[in-house]
């Protein structure tokens, strides 16, 4: 659709090997032997397999045990994408192209949609990444011992963990190619930016864990059923107030780079708020991760543990990513200042093999805490 393709996003899709002036209508499906190298078809399959299991797990809890949680956080995510995504494909028709330019693009994949600018991975990646995160944190208890705001900070940082194998990783691999131009994407760490870093890795799950279990897995826990229309309302207002939270929870560091004129401050806020962040989530799942481990189980009152196949995939997608990762580090280290000799940015693999580390031993948490039996989540007797 020509006239949608700005001169930004013609820019970035011609670096990534393909032409926007081409790209299909609506939904478009390619054969996936097709793509331009066979990481795009194996990150897509990982992730949409990924969004299945999880709605298939969140579909399971309403049925069997009336627990509407999971289904309100897969469907909270998919309406938070649909709120922050398309503005930013398509910024003249939102009537914003005067403060806000394209930042990125999608590389094409099996399944497209939005004219290119939308892949069926992404769509299925908010539910999916949510989902892991939110069971690690939910099956370990920490929301039941240090309530929802402390229970929300954890999802973020274990979504970070998760979602930053990926994020350094894909410029190399051209899934996709950022503006780095943008001032919205200023200042970059290695090939991300770190806004990018802050916001769409931590802050925004944090956000969204924050209403679901505000609206929904509150009163979940206390063994509250709800109707099709309460979730429904309650699924809409958590995507909308998750929106607005990741326009309000980076605003410190948004409010210093307009203040100070200087992406290097405002840099250095973005760090501080994810250093704050890690500094209350890592030492809350730790001990309460002990905690399990030290205290005897309570047999009337089963702690929640979530799908051990659940878990399982989570385990498997940082396989994934380790292969994927190991095929892309002979050309990361043959790069030279940060670019490869095929033209690609790469990532930062310090960070990278520290977010594994985090990841990795979350799942390592939720496997070696106290046996409990999957049921009901245990009544809540802590703040909530």
């Amino acid at each position: 659709m020509p006239d949608l393709c700005t001169p930004t996003f013609d820019k970035l899709s011609q670096a990534l090997g393909f032409s926007c002036r081409e790209a299909g209508g609506l939904i478009e499906v390619r054969n996936p032997f097709a793509l331009q190298n066979w990481t795009l078809p194996v990150l897509e399959l990982t992730v949409v397999t990924g969004a299945i299991l999880a709605l298939v797990y969140a579909i399971n809890r309403w049925r069997r045990h009336g627990d509407a949680t999971n289904i309100a956080l897969w469907f909270g995510a998919v309406a938070y994408l649909l709120i922050i995504e398309p503005p930013l494909y398509f910024p003249s028709a939102f009537g914003i192209a005067d403060h806000v330019d394209t930042m990125f693009a999608h590389n094409v994949f099996t399944v497209d949609f939005l004219w290119g600018r939308l892949p069926l991975y992404i769509v299925a990646i908010y539910p999916m990444m949510a989902t892991v995160a939110f069971e690690i944190v939910r099956s370990l208890g920490v929301f039941r011992r240090y309530g929802t705001m402390v229970g929300a900070i954890c999802v973020g940082f274990v979504h970070h963990a998760f979602y930053e194998v990926f994020d350094h990783l894909g410029p190399q691999l051209r899934w996709w190619e950022w503006s780095v131009t943008n001032p919205m994407n200023q200042p970059m760490f290695d090939s991300v930016p770190l806004p990018s870093v802050v916001v769409f890795a931590a802050l925004w799950p944090m956000s969204l864990a924050l209403c679901v279990q505000f609206f929904v897995g509150r009163a979940a826990d206390h063994g509250r059923r709800f109707s099709g229309g309460e979730i429904a309302w309650r699924t809409v207002v958590a995507g909308v107030l998750a929106s607005i939270g990741t326009a309000v929870l980076p605003l410190p560091a948004t409010i210093i780079t307009g203040v100070t004129g200087s992406y290097t401050a405002g840099g250095v806020a973005y760090a501080l708020e994810l250093i704050v962040l890690c500094a209350i989530a890592a030492p809350a799942l730790f001990l309460q991760w002990r905690r399990l481990r030290t205290t005897p189980a309570n047999p009337m009152e089963p702690r929640y543990v979530s799908a051990p196949w659940l878990i399982g995939y989570a385990s498997a997608y940082l396989v994934v990513m380790a292969v994927l990762w190991c095929s892309a580090l002979p050309a990361y280290f043959g790069a030279i200042d940060g670019i490869t000799e095929h033209g690609d940015p790469t990532g930062s693999l310090w960070y990278t093999l520290l977010c594994f580390a985090v990841a990795g031993a979350c799942l390592v948490a939720v496997r070696t805490a106290a046996p409990a039996r999957l049921g009901r989540p245990e009544p809540v007797t802590a703040r909530s």
